[in-house]
């Protein structure tokens, strides 16, 4: 009795078996790459986000910790242009004991005009230095 034989492999019956499939894995990378473009750029936006983010808190402590010295407001300006970039705002509210910093700057610049709709903030609190 003699064994049937196992079909041959072959590259070109590997991918499409018939006519109607063929074209059919350029099709689905066609649907699936703007999806993964679109899903990478949202990625990029929020990484880009959350940097501006920790920046603007970053700025704001040290610019909190140079108003508690008793610098000047343009000196405490510097310090948060320094830490966190010179496209950013700052806004100072001095007590007679504690010293307020906010700093705001566009989180997501490049994703919509140099304005952005997204704002990054981050604020410090310090006691002010006798």
């Amino acid at each position: 009795m003699t064994r049937p034989r196992a079909p041959r492999w072959s590259w070109r019956t590997r991918g499409a078996t018939s006519a109607d499939d063929r074209g059919s894995a350029t099709v689905e990378l066609a649907i699936a790459l703007p999806t993964v473009v679109v899903v990478l750029v949202a990625v990029l936006g929020v990484a880009a986000a959350a940097a501006a983010h920790l920046s603007c808190a970053d700025g704001a402590r040290a610019a909190a910790r140079e108003a508690a010295l008793g610098s000047s407001d343009a000196q405490v300006v510097a310090v948060a242009q320094r830490v966190a970039g010179a496209e950013v705002s700052v806004g100072i509210e001095r007590d007679a004991a504690w010293v307020r910093v906010e700093v705001r700057r566009p989180a997501v610049a490049w994703f919509a005009g140099a304005d952005g709709p997204f704002t990054a903030t981050g604020s410090a609190t310090a006691r002010v230095e006798p």
